[in-house]
């Protein structure tokens, strides 16, 4: 990455909208100029012209190496200025002067591990970036006749990405949609997430039935998990809670819904808050300990109504007193006063201020928020059912 791409990237202070990083390189010329003049102002009894070595190490801190190099420069030469300014007896002498020489350099070298340290972690953030677009393809407002809204924010704020997955993909029979949590945190649990995820692309594009799919998704954990095994990685055994929901071309005003113990979904429209089924089935990865997938319900959704999924970390979301964030109550309060916020969009962001503000911003879990419903008759339905 070269130094133009690295600026580039980095976070442009701003006040008011307005662009202030020209004036961050003159900040330690302001405190040389206050030193120089306090120590030229004032008697032979409080001289402080040695306070000159804190401006290179002001600078490292805001400027790039060769500032902070020509700050080190400035600085010894103001302080051999200033000093030889008084009288013999008052100087500070050599001693002060190679200090003042010393933190100069030392500057210098701690702004270039600085910026150093910065290009990797912008790096990092790029990877971070990179891994979850894979992983969480980013999609239209309004994709093969569905608009929908999300909010995933991932409890590692580094690694911006986690266990927490959720995707839309058209097909020949309607629109599929899954969202789920895979158990655990880390790498594993992105790794198991994204292999999900390609199998629901295919299944959900090619099987005509959902059963099928889901079907799918649980052979597709079953051999992830003996891949894992096969290299000696020792991980424990993943599973995965998910909600799998079709939105059948011929059945408007219908969903087919498979829950894989997930958190009951919520159909929110103007009328109110109503729950759909709960975890019946077990979770994907499961399912080698029961006889039978888990069964599908076909439910009524109107256009009106919004099918809203979340994961664990808005449900088990704690504020100081340890009382958990009311989901139901939260979204039903929402829904009375402005039914507006039904919506997939106003009623994602409230939900994700509700629960920011009740955990104080504090999330000990990756945390989705997932609304979707059907494009009103006439609207405009970018994507429409792309073979993508």
């Amino acid at each position: 990455m070269t130094d133009v791409e690295y600026r580039r990237r980095r976070q442009v202070p701003r006040i008011r909208g307005r662009n202030i990083a020209w004036l961050l390189p003159l900040l330690p010329l302001a405190l040389l100029v206050g030193i120089a003049l306090v120590d030229f102002n004032t008697s032979e009894r409080f001289r402080i012209v040695t306070w000159i070595v804190l401006v290179p190490g002001f600078a490292a801190a805001i400027c790039g190496v060769r500032t902070t190099a020509a700050y080190a420069v400035l600085s010894v030469a103001t302080y051999f200025a200033v000093d030889n300014a008084w009288p013999d007896q008052y100087r500070a002498g050599l001693a002060d002067f190679v200090l003042v020489a010393l933190g100069g350099a030392l500057a210098t070298l701690a702004s270039a591990l600085r910026l150093r340290r910065e290009r990797w972690e912008v790096r990092m953030r790029d990877i971070a970036e990179t891994t979850r677009r894979t992983v969480l393809r980013p999609l239209p407002p309004v994709w093969a006749g569905l608009e929908h809204a999300a909010v995933y924010l991932a409890a590692d704020s580094v690694a911006r990405v986690g266990g927490d997955f959720y995707d839309i993909q058209p097909s020949p029979q309607g629109t599929r949609v899954l969202v789920g949590d895979v158990q655990g945190k880390g790498l594993g649990a992105v790794e198991t997430a994204a292999a999900l995820l390609c199998t629901f692309r295919e299944a959900g594009y090619h099987e005509t039935d959902l059963r099928t799919v889901a079907e799918r998704l649980e052979a597709r954990m079953q051999r992830h998990r003996g891949h894992i095994v096969a290299i000696g990685r020792e991980e424990e055994d993943r599973f995965a809670t998910a909600v799998l929901v079709g939105f059948p071309e011929d059945a408007p005003g219908t969903i087919e819904l498979i829950n894989f113990g997930h958190e009951p979904p919520l159909a929110v429209g103007p009328e109110g808050v109503r729950s759909l089924p709960a975890g019946d089935g077990v979770p994907i990865g499961f399912g080698d300990l029961v006889s039978g997938g888990p069964p599908l319900h076909r439910l009524p959704l109107s256009d009106a109504e919004t099918l809203l999924v979340v994961t664990d970390g808005v449900t088990e979301a704690r504020d100081r007193d340890g009382e958990f964030y009311q989901l139901v109550r939260e979204v039903s309060r929402a829904v009375a006063a402005d039914p507006r916020q039904a919506r997939p969009e106003p009623l994602v962001r409230r939900i994700r201020d509700g629960v920011l503000r009740h955990s104080g911003g504090r999330l000990d879990d990756d945390t989705t928020v997932f609304a979707v419903r059907r494009r009103a008759v006439g609207g405009n339905s970018a994507g429409g059912r792309s073979r993508s």
